[in-house]
């Protein structure tokens, strides 16, 4: 097809370049109906030939519809969450759906600010990871009734619809695995307190613990920020101990950075001296040496399965339809224990013998 490019450009122009009607163009625009793929194809073949783009404001205001949808997260910096948003943009783009993100930099306020200019955007639906364990974003979403599902970090006791890692298999294999190889002296640097993630690893953790009568030592369970800076100052407190773990469960990638970092800093031998289990998998696990076991979340996983239970959300909304009971239970997704060179046997054990 020729290409001409013209500013009033409208849907009957490129229906009669198509040879379609206007109602099957719109129809390819807006997914309202099934159009036959030669069709299809056609549409988007004379959408280009006369680069037009179709007005979504003009469409929004006639159809109470935006195709956008809110996404707020927590920490941008966290390479989790990078992983969850490409999951959630694969799903999204397949249903016809445009992200906009609001980064909360873990601070309820800007939390709140976010969602509210989301909402004043008029998104269709809103996908939420929140900055601690409150209702109170649970509650402005839904006074104003806006299809909503949370993931990864969730409100727990209200009517919501949740999506998350099994953080309780996830502390309990961890620490299962540390005591499968020999390990009593273990040590858990668990995050903060106020998130449901950790609070349900370390109790996946102290299961674990308490299955064999292994205690929990009060020296050895740390909590604070999701830091680096934390992980190296809490690292270095666990190394400098006069009976120091001899393995440590860090349950967040960020605060594991800092605990390498400390690492090196004490001439710590891991395995040999002290075993590193951690959070999360990326590519800087593989680089360190030695290369690091974590417990891997399914992170793309998780944020196209909470895309899809969104669209299913806001269809539910459209139809005025409403929810089963069986739709607030968190669905849970399975973790994996990947298994490298930062684990082993204590030496204590006879199993290997340190340098």
């Amino acid at each position: 097809m020729a290409k001409r490019k013209s500013k009033s450009t409208t849907i009957y122009d490129v229906a009669r370049l198509a040879t379609v009607s206007p109602a099957t163009v719109s129809a390819v625009i807006n997914g309202t109906a099934t159009v036959s793929p030669t069709r299809t194809k056609r549409v988007h073949e004379a959408m280009a030939a006369l680069d037009y783009h179709p007005d979504h404001i003009a469409r929004s205001l006639k159809t109470g519809k935006t195709n956008a949808i809110g996404m707020v997260v927590p920490d941008v910096t966290n390479p989790f969450y990078p992983e969850v948003i490409r999951g959630v943009e694969q799903a999204a783009g397949k249903a016809g759906y445009s992200i906009i993100f609001v980064n909360s930099n873990e601070d309820p306020e800007q939390e709140r600010r976010g969602l509210q200019a989301l909402i004043s955007r008029r998104v269709d639906g809103a996908l939420i990871a929140c900055c601690d364990n409150s209702t109170a974003t649970f509650d402005l979403v839904a006074r104003r009734n806006i299809p909503s599902v949370f993931l990864d970090r969730v409100p727990l006791g209200v009517n919501a619809i949740r999506i998350s890692t099994d953080n309780f298999k996830a502390g309990f294999v961890g620490a299962k695995h540390l005591i499968d190889l020999g390990h009593e002296r273990i040590a858990i640097v668990a995050g903060r307190m106020d998130l449901s993630p950790h609070v349900q690893r370390v109790e996946g953790f102290r299961k674990a613990m308490q299955e064999p009568g292994i205690a929990v030592r009060d020296e050895y369970f740390r909590t604070g920020s999701l830091s680096s800076e934390t992980g190296y100052q809490i690292g270095k407190q666990l190394l400098q101990l006069n009976r120091r773990p001899t393995a440590i469960f860090c349950t967040n990638n960020k605060t594991l950075l800092g605990l390498v970092r400390a690492l090196a800093e004490c001439s710590v031998s891991c395995p040999d001296e002290v075993s590193i289990l951690g959070f999360d998998d990326f590519a800087w696990t593989e680089n360190f040496h030695p290369r690091l076991s974590t417990i891997v979340q399914p992170a793309q996983e998780l944020g196209r399965r909470g895309m899809e239970m969104l669209i299913q959300q806001i269809k539910l909304h459209d139809s005025g339809e409403t929810n089963p009971p069986s739709a607030y239970e968190t669905v849970l997704l399975e973790a994996e224990l990947r298994i490298r060179e930062s684990t082993a046997p204590p030496a204590s054990v006879g199993l290997r013998v340190a340098p």
